[in-house]
């Protein structure tokens, strides 16, 4: 099992950058590799990426979920080992601090080699820059929110 730790600071309030991140199905907006997500329950997703030309399905279920703290998950079903947690800090009224931890295992030659030469660290970190820049641009207006707890 490998591991990725980035982080980010967001200039938006800690509940505006969490109530964006509950929303799965807008990840494609700015998570590279991510085609669709299919919010099914309050705690399951289905995802459908594709990465270099191979195309992954899989179900990911919420395990906890707490409002303007933190989103952990993991894969139950389906092309795709990984489990993770995305936690949210208050550094002020107007900046949060995005971190995500994220543990996978690679499957095959492609990916492991991938996974050596650093290629899932350099996704997670352009994927953190393009949901900050996502975020900023709308002016900390969410596009939407889901504040129940898991």
């Amino acid at each position: 099992m490998s591991q990725v730790e980035e982080s980010i600071e967001v200039d938006v309030p800690v509940r505006a950058a969490y109530n964006q991140w509950t929303q799965f199905e807008t990840f494609p907006q700015f998570m590279e590799g991510v085609e669709r997500i299919e919010q099914r329950t309050e705690t399951l997703t289905h995802w459908v990426t594709s990465i270099d030309g191979a195309t992954r399905e899989f179900d990911a279920e919420i395990t906890e979920q707490i409002p303007d703290e933190r989103v952990a998950w993991t894969t139950v079903r389906g092309e795709a080992e990984q489990a993770g947690v995305v936690t949210f800090h208050r550094l002020d009224e107007t900046r949060t601090k995005v971190m995500l931890q994220l543990d996978y295992e690679p499957h095959g030659l492609a990916e492991t080699v991938g996974d050596k030469l650093g290629v899932v660290k350099r996704q997670v970190t352009g994927d953190l820059a393009r949901f900050k820049k996502f975020i900023e641009a709308r002016g900390g207006d969410e596009t939407g929110a889901w504040r129940g707890e898991v």
